[in-house]
């Protein structure tokens, strides 16, 4: 499924730009953090329209709030009129809705900038193929299946849209077999195409995930892969090609395509655990500058806001990522606390500054009358 045309994005925009970086700085590690950059850099005006308008929410919210009550009490029985008045509140205030729009506009850029580092050449990328063992005297009519393409890096900045392929179909018959391949949308060999680039470490290899029991995997002296149908049932498969740069090291992470927190030997990845920590302490910053001006505190935000970057960091700490996906994440978590802490030194537009004003003199009102204050200097008398 293409979710808002990921696969258009990420093959169009993402890897070309990716190819652009590599070709100036021969790393794949700096190639990260300038894609990631270009594109946070390109959506900083929309994400900044996203901050400025929570921002000022946070100021107008309780002021509109008491203006539409108001409103639907006194023209309850004048729909048109209520709707007239609502929209000069709106007007003067904003709509608290107008935030969401920068982040719907966002989101086709982000899925598809997530997908591109979570495939080649950071991480090996995976074909399952599902297929169903008939008895043999069942007739089967026999065509081709392919599986979903995926753009495939075999050597820097050459890639090819790469499909996995049962030459039988995903229906056979008990003794049948089926060559399992991998090719491009013209008929050409992975196998091939490895051969051309002098790049025997991208080769590909197959498993039986469910229904071992049900077929036979037969590597050929040519180095094809064949399946054979020994009873009926269901078989899951998963044709995994390397990644690239997958074993690729950048800075403190050992490997760009590493995955996840402590690997299937137990052993655990350090540098995974700084990337997570990282992020979790930037999610921090980034709330606590938005908090920052608020007058009146609210306890259960104050306890979501130190919460929040906890669980994150326990959920990406046992999340499977890719060690090059979380490095995305991280710069771009710094990227946007950056850009919130440089957006919360503009001035509030005028009418909301008066209501940010005459908040704090009630509440300077308020803590001179507190009868109970401590240390409160007492009155002379005579």
């Amino acid at each position: 499924m293409d979710l808002f045309g990921t696969n258009f994005l990420s093959n169009n925009l993402m890897l070309p730009i990716l190819d652009f970086f590599y070709g100036v700085v021969p790393s794949y590690g700096l190639a990260i953090v300038a894609l990631t950059l270009v594109v946070r850099a390109a959506l900083a005006p929309v994400s900044a329209g996203q901050i400025r308008n929570m921002r000022q929410m946070k100021v107008a919210q309780p002021v509109m709030q008491k203006r539409v009550r108001e409103i639907q009490e006194r023209y309850k029985n004048d729909p048109a009129k209520q709707q007239e008045e609502m929209a000069k509140v709106y007007q003067e205030f904003g709509n608290p809705l107008a935030g969401c729009l920068p982040l719907i506009l966002q989101l086709p850029i982000l899925f598809a900038l997530f997908a591109t580092l979570r495939g080649s050449p950071f991480a090996d990328v995976s074909y399952p193929v599902e297929l169903e063992i008939v008895p043999r005297e069942q007739v089967v009519q026999s065509q081709p299946f392919y599986s979903q393409s995926h753009n495939i890096y075999v050597k820097p900045g050459l890639h090819y849209p790469i499909t996995a392929v049962s030459t039988a179909g995903n229906k056979l018959r008990v003794g049948d077999e089926t060559v399992l391949d991998f090719r491009t949308p013209d008929g050409r060999s992975l196998s091939s195409i490895i051969q051309e680039v002098n790049n025997p470490d991208l080769t590909p290899h197959w498993t039986v995930k469910n229904g071992a029991d049900l077929v036979e995997l037969i590597t050929t002296e040519s180095g094809e892969t064949k399946l054979k149908a020994l009873q009926p049932g269901k078989v899951s498969l998963v044709g995994v090609i390397p990644g690239l740069a997958a074993n690729e090291g950048f800075l403190f992470i050992s490997a760009l395509g590493q995955v996840g927190v402590v690997d299937s030997k137990g052993m655990i990845h350090w540098d995974t655990v700084i990337l997570v920590l990282i992020f979790a302490t930037s999610t921090y910053v980034s709330q606590m500058i938005t908090s920052q001006g608020d007058l009146i505190k609210n306890p259960q935000q104050e306890q979501v806001n130190k919460s929040l970057p906890l669980i994150l960091a326990v959920m990406f700490l046992f999340f499977p990522l890719p060690a090059g996906v979380l490095m995305y994440m991280v710069i771009a978590n710094i990227f946007q606390t950056v850009q919130t802490f440089i957006l919360s030194r503009e001035p509030l537009p005028e009418h909301l500054q008066k209501i940010v004003d005459e908040q704090k003199k009630t509440l300077a009102a308020q803590a001179e009358t507190l009868p109970f204050e401590r240390n409160r200097p007492k009155k002379k008398t005579g």
